[in-house]
């Protein structure tokens, strides 16, 4: 299993995510945030199980929970999730955003 690391903005993404939910439902932001991190264990034993997204950037690979994509790196001893955006949200627009570009890599 690789060594997990979130990026900053991922976690950004994530609280996010929670405090969404939580405006109306914070039992259910718990419980989304925790299948989140059972996905994003799972990908650390199987990180090729997601979509490669080379248009996005170099190495990417992203994975779909419900309304949200987890946009993620791997290395040979790590996987980083980089994103944590809505499914509807605009993505080449986040990722051009990104100090990486559509150049970066581990």
């Amino acid at each position: 299993m690789l060594n997990t690391e979130v990026s900053p903005e991922a976690e950004n993404d994530l609280l996010s995510v929670w405090l969404y939910i939580a405006e109306d439902q914070p039992v259910n932001a718990d419980r989304f945030l925790d299948k989140l991190l059972k996905v994003i264990e799972r990908l650390a034993e199987f990180p090729l199980m997601g979509i490669e997204r080379e248009e996005l950037a170099c190495g990417l690979r992203s994975f779909s929970v419900d309304r949200y994509v987890l946009y993620y790196l791997v290395s040979d001893k790590s996987l980083t999730i980089v994103r944590v955006l809505a499914a509807d949200m605009g993505t080449r627009q986040q990722f051009d955003a990104e100090p990486y570009g559509s150049d970066f890599s581990l």
